[in-house]
């Protein structure tokens, strides 16, 4: 049985139909209530993971875990050493954590820090586990979509500034085939898109997409972060804002490992833009 955390977000979701499409036994863990929508034959499971206890019961039972903390969690909660006590005590072999990028190129980053923690007490352990570094998603766009269906307008910080985003549904695709293989055991991939590319140039996608013109404001660092300290918190938004608009070298490289691990190239940002236009309509 493979255990989905984080089951209702844009990775996890991906990550519950490919493992569910793939004739896999899946539990959908989620905070609150069961999804909706679920794949059928998938279990849901209410836990919180802001206790080992919760992580615990999230974990009982699976063999495989895909560990992904979200929100505050990523920044505050338990010891990683307790949370991968909490895990293993359940019963669970091998685990993939979503960690990030930053954690590689901005180590002093309070949520890289926590992170980083974790990745150690996982190597530390004796499960077997997998390690996932991505950039930037291009479901970040998705807090464009008030504004394109209201105004057709974007507003957003740092327009020429290019870094390789990645599609969510890639990352889930990597994390499903290491939860399913012993292949990628110990291994630890950084995840991007096929190429850099700038919010400007994707308003230009969606634009395409939507088959009607969509206008680019740039926003000031200020205003941008007084805008995603409502959804996220500071330090990650603190830290996201310095990415966007002073990337380092190694934030800006293209990685092969999606084409590594899957056998197929990058998803565009142009696909992923077509695939979710329902979004900005």
């Amino acid at each position: 049985m493979i255990v989905v955390t984080g089951a209702t977000g844009n990775v996890g979701s991906a990550l519950v139909r490919a493992l569910a499409g793939a004739g896999e036994k899946v539990v959908a863990v989620s905070r609150g209530e069961k999804p909706v929508r679920l794949p059928e034959g998938v279990d849901h499971r209410r836990a919180d993971l802001g206790e080992p206890d919760g992580l615990a019961t999230a974990a009982a039972g699976g063999e495989a875990l895909f560990l992904l903390l979200s929100g505050e969690l990523g920044v505050t909660g338990p010891a990683a050493s307790e949370m991968v006590r909490a895990i293993e005590g359940a019963g669970v072999r091998r685990v993939v954590l979503l960690s990030s990028q930053s954690v590689l190129t901005r180590p002093a980053n309070p949520a890289a820090t926590r992170l980083a923690e974790l990745e150690a007490a996982l190597r530390d352990s004796d499960m077997t586990s997998t390690i996932l570094h991505p950039g930037g998603f291009y479901a970040n766009t998705f807090a464009w979509a008030e504004s394109v269906r209201g105004q057709r307008a974007i507003y957003w910080p740092f327009g020429d500034i290019a870094l390789p985003q990645v599609d969510p549904s890639d990352i889930a695709e990597v994390a499903a085939a290491a939860l399913c293989s012993d292949e990628h055991s110990g291994k630890a991939y950084t995840l991007t898109g096929p190429v850099a590319i700038t919010p400007r140039e994707q308003a230009r996608d969606l634009a395409a997409a939507l088959g009607e013109q969509i206008s680019f404001t740039e926003l000031t660092r200020a205003r941008a972060l007084s805008a995603m300290k409502e959804f996220m918190p500071e330090p990650v938004a603190e830290t996201t804002l310095s990415i966007l608009g002073t990337p380092t070298p190694d934030e800006q490289l293209v990685s092969p490992d999606i084409e590594t691990v899957l056998g197929r190239s990058a998803t565009p940002f142009s696909d992923w833009a077509a695939r979710n236009i329902a979004a900005f309509r």
